[in-house]
């Protein structure tokens, strides 16, 4: 198995919104916002060579969405999700299976994309097995109201229609060499992957613990939909991370790919920070 990052690029989110009842003058330590409070925020994805498979785990924002919705978020940086895969020797019709932790529109964008003369959309990975479940697409497909912007129907509904979407269940898991844990505090079943690599679990962290600075409990975006909720799965998720060692992979943190995590007196706090590649 071969483990590669993929940066699809970069954002800028409301650093309040990010963190929710925490206060700038704590947040704003691990992550300095700028003039407009915005803070920088990375769109990473993970790629998975098992065998004859090759997994992507999300896939970023996706380049279809107009000038009036994008200016929102200050898109920058000189990666994107091909020109990445391309680093590592791959292109899009070469993925298998694409991974979707959930459909908010900075992790499943990469999914869909204009046809040549922008009058319809193709499937991006055209040889690909999509993979969702069946909670979390009800939930996307039919949307509340405080989670209708983040769900957007051309990221969605061209998945079904294709005939490439697949569910993962609790009792059926699909890849040979990985484990998803179903959390519901962020979104309905938000899917976290828990990766086996050499003698490692690799976790793909996605909004359960966006970056280094949302390791302490309290720290919760604002984002989140069930936040209490949050709290005990996050609580439960660190606690294990420490005692059974799993390297985390930070999808949204702007400087740092991985990290493990330690008890100390104040609660489970950063241990290390590395990249990826570091990981033998």
């Amino acid at each position: 198995m071969n483990l590669y990052k993929i940066d699809t690029g970069y954002f800028k989110l409301d650093g309040g919104a990010m963190f929710g009842v925490v206060p700038k003058v704590l947040w704003s330590r691990t992550n300095p916002p700028d003039e407009n409070n915005l803070c920088s925020w990375a769109m990473r994805s993970l790629l998975i060579e098992d065998g004859n498979r090759l997994i992507l785990i999300d896939n970023g924002i996706g380049d279809k969405q107009d000038r009036n919705f994008l200016k929102h978020y200050y898109l920058h940086g000189d990666a994107n999700l091909k020109s990445s895969l391309a680093k590592c020797g791959f292109s899009t019709d070469d993925i298998t299976d694409v991974f979707l932790t959930h459909l908010h529109f900075d992790h499943c964008g990469g999914s869909v994309e204009w046809n040549n003369d922008r009058t319809s959309f193709n499937l991006t990975f055209k040889n690909a097995k999509y993979w969702s479940n069946k909670d979390h697409w009800k939930w996307a497909c039919n949307p509340n109201r405080r989670e209708k912007a983040s769900f957007l129907k051309e990221n969605i509904i061209p998945i079904e229609k294709s005939g490439h979407l697949n569910f993962i269940t609790k009792e059926n898991e699909p890849f040979e060499n990985f484990s998803t844990l179903f959390v519901n505090g962020h979104t309905e079943s938000q899917m976290i992957p828990h990766i086996r690599y050499k003698d490692k679990i690799i976790v793909f962290a996605a909004d359960l613990l966006p970056s280094v600075g949302h390791i302490p409990l309290p720290y919760v975006m604002g984002y989140d939909t069930r936040p209490l909720l949050t709290l005990s799965e996050k609580e439960k998720f660190l606690n294990e991370a420490v005692s059974k060692q799993y390297i985390i992979f930070l999808q949204h943190d702007n400087l740092n790919e991985c990290c493990t995590l330690k008890q100390t007196e104040k609660g489970v706090r950063l241990d290390k920070t590395f990249p990826l590649s570091d990981i033998k």
